[in-house]
């Protein structure tokens, strides 16, 4: 896979607030990026950057050694995670609408059968359910034939059995061989979507790589948790229990041996769980938060 997109010494502030503070990474061809981090993380104000909708005050982004110019919109397609469609219209003619817009569009009823349309495309937008709203959003950006395309939060607000529809629909579309650049608030869709991944966090990247190479960096066998409560000492100093939100967190590659040691203890052993780690878990160590719990930390919008 060859490097197609090149973002170099990215910068941009809003006043006195340092959104994205000099970050730089690459994406292949063909894969799923997925940026993650809280809001106020700048992962948006980076997003809006690539697409061309915010100036950064400084460093480079590179579209096959290309700077971002007039004309190229034509080869991007956006999923925002609001869009306001005309009143009134249905399915299908939203897509006619928006095919205008370019110079060159796919076929229409091939949109229609790629995104799973067949059933509601004649009907009213306005009363299309949230995975089926989502599914006729993700035409549209889909309807130049974009060579990039850009999913912001695709899955908020749906039901688990219309998020997974929708990740089938994301690999689908990624088999075609298009680069999709996908933020997300949930790790199971990262996971699951992404081939590789960057943490932002305070404007900076923090950590960076494929999913499992990230998990494996940072965790060795299972996580054990715990109730929070008084520990031993000889429980501190063999398991290093790290205190996140209530729980004590051991990372072990010994369960039973360590399971042993809490029981000999004496420690109180209701509401353990024993799992294996994921990207949750990684962004709550590298953090110190959990990245949907940030949603209602954090109001900013960068």
């Amino acid at each position: 896979m060859s490097e197609y997109i090149k973002v170099s010494e990215l910068t941009k502030s809003f006043k006195q607030l340092r959104a994205v503070d000099g970050i730089s990474f690459e994406v292949p061809r063909g894969i799923c990026f997925g940026l993650l981090g809280p809001n106020g993380a700048g992962k948006t104000t980076t997003i809006e950057m690539m697409e061309g909708i915010v100036t950064a005050d400084s460093g480079e982004i590179l579209y096959d050694g290309e700077v971002l110019k007039r004309g190229m919109n034509q080869r991007i397609g956006i999923q925002f995670q609001h869009t306001a469609l005309q009143d009134h219209l249905t399915g299908r003619e939203c897509i006619r609408l928006f095919a205008s817009f370019y110079a060159h569009a796919l076929n229409e009823q091939d949109l229609i059968e790629l995104c799973h349309l067949q059933d509601f495309a004649d009907q009213d937008h306005r009363k299309l359910s949230g995975g089926q709203k989502q599914r006729l959003l993700l035409a549209l950006a889909l309807v130049n034939d974009p060579h990039i395309l850009f999913l912001d939060e695709p899955t908020t607000g749906l039901d688990p059995h219309a998020r997974r529809n929708f990740w089938d629909l994301i690999n689908r579309i990624k088999s075609l061989g298009k680069t999709i650049i996908l933020t997300t608030h949930y790790m199971d869709e990262a996971e699951n979507l992404c081939d590789d991944i960057a943490i932002m966090d305070r404007g900076k990247i923090i950590a960076r790589g494929a999913p499992k190479d990230l998990l494996a960096e940072h965790f060795s066998g299972v996580l054990i948790r715990l109730h929070k409560q008084s520990l031993p000492d000889k429980v501190m100093q063999a398991c290093r229990p790290v205190q996140e939100h209530g729980h004590w967190f051991i990372n072990t590659d010994k369960v039973e041996q360590t399971l042993k040691l809490l029981v000999e203890e004496g420690v109180n052993l209701e509401g353990l769980h024993v799992k294996s780690a994921n990207l949750d878990d990684l962004f709550l160590k590298l953090t110190g938060h959990g990245l949907q719990d940030s949603r209602q930390q954090e109001a900013a919008h960068v």
